[in-house]
């Protein structure tokens, strides 16, 4: 995995560590789950048509599948309280880490991007796992966008799971 987007993702959630401390707005905190999905479903679209694996294929498939419907589901949410998502330096920091990761795969092919792609995923995953039990979980005022969060969060253990079965096999 490239050393420096392993650094722009530890920035993406280091931001959210440091808006812990001021208390996160649930804007801001729904900006971070939209932005944090989406930064998936870009990597999941790229996987769907350059992996070589059938497995990481389908793989970048549910991704794109798991995590649009979540925003979904936080779209509709927002809209039913009546919150605008809020950008934030944590949303923003996530979206410049997920293009990064995503200029770095349309460079590699085959194996290489199999690869580089389920360790992405591995890290990413861990990542989104201890900014929402330290962070967004913790933060967030209303009960039913913490609720959500909550609701989702068996999902990306299971993804979690899922791709440090195939990183396993990739080596």
């Amino acid at each position: 995995m490239n050393r420096m987007h392993i650094l722009a993702a530890a920035a993406g959630f280091a931001a959210t560590a440091a808006l812990a401390q001021a208390g996160p707005t649930d804007a801001q905190i729904a900006h971070i789950v939209v932005t944090a999905n989406q930064v998936d479903i870009d990597a999941g679209k790229l996987a769907e048509r350059k992996a070589s694996s059938a497995d990481v294929k389908a793989f970048g498939k549910q991704m794109v599948t798991d995590h649009s419907g979540v925003n979904k589901q936080a779209g509709d949410l927002a809209h039913k309280l009546g919150v605008t998502p809020e950008d934030n330096a944590t949303s923003k920091s996530l979206k410049a880490g997920g293009e990064e990761n995503v200029k770095k795969l349309e460079g590699l092919s085959g194996k290489a991007f199999d690869k580089a792609y389920v360790d992405h995923e591995v890290a990413y995953h861990e990542q989104v796992l201890s900014a929402i039990d330290s962070t967004l979980v913790p933060n967030t005022k209303n009960a039913e966008l913490k609720a959500l969060i909550v609701k989702v969060r068996p999902a990306f253990v299971a993804h979690l799971e899922h791709a440090k079965m195939m990183q396993a096999k990739l080596k």
